[in-house]
């Protein structure tokens, strides 16, 4: 359970942050949430699915990071083996929260950082600053605000992605069964991809409809993105044949 209070320069004047990557940190994590506007980043590297959250019935596109809950096959000792980490990896500790104020009499809120500070990233010793010595945010504390800006407009974004995505009837689900080399096998399920022989039969208005709204391309990234699937049974291989 995260302990996120809103982050302010008096009290956490003195917290770093690790940037470094490996499990004990807590990125063993098998798969991400993403957003459209990270597919162009992510397809080339991660395969990009869609998941169904069991409470609200809402689908949410995601990479796989591995085979199995709890493997990151993208982690190798304390390196991340892509050009590109998915934003909502980066962003631990922090997270997105809302403030209220009054401004001229009318009550309105604000989005402001929250940092979880039972994080195994936050140290006062080793890390990134937060603070400047006098007060002021740090080069990283700035990087930071950007990256919850993005996060916050892409699931924004993402929701409008995947109603089009249902009403247009182009999400199914499907069932992957994987044979490694030493003869194990494993069936991921529970995950959803992109109705290819559906998307082929929508009329030019509708997708034209997709290609104005900017999801058209979102679309095929993620259908292409499915050939990454490749890269992790290999390096799953790889390590087993390691052991």
């Amino acid at each position: 359970m995260a302990n996120a209070v809103l982050l302010n320069n008096v009290e956490h004047r003195e917290l770093r942050v690790i940037t470094e990557r490996s499990g004990k940190l807590g990125d063993n994590s098998w798969y991400a949430l993403t957003f459209p506007l990270e597919f162009r980043a992510l397809q080339g590297q991660y395969p990009i699915f869609f998941q169904k959250d069991a409470n609200t019935g809402n689908f949410f596109p995601l990479v796989l990071l591995g085979l199995q809950p709890g493997e990151n096959l993208y982690l190798r000792g304390e390196q991340w083996a892509a050009s590109h980490i998915p934003l909502t990896i980066r962003r631990d500790p922090f997270l997105i929260g809302r403030q209220s104020f009054v401004e001229d009499g009318i009550q309105k809120s604000r989005r402001v950082i929250h940092i979880d500070l039972d994080s195994p990233r936050i140290s006062r010793e080793q890390g990134e600053p937060l603070f400047l010595e006098y007060g002021g945010s740090s080069p990283f504390l700035d990087s930071v605000s950007d990256m919850l800006d993005a996060i916050h407009m892409g699931i924004e974004q993402s929701e409008k992605f995947v109603r089009a995505l249902q009403i247009h009837g182009l999400l199914e689900s499907f069932t992957l069964d994987v044979t490694l080399n030493n003869g194990e096998s494993s069936q991921l399920k529970g995950f959803y991809t992109i109705d290819e022989e559906r998307l082929r039969a929508l009329n030019g208005e509708d997708l034209n409809d997709l290609h104005k709204a900017g999801f058209l391309e979102a679309i095929y990234m993620a259908i292409a993105s499915q050939s990454q699937l490749r890269r992790l049974i290999d390096e799953k291989n790889r390590r087993l044949a390691l052991q």
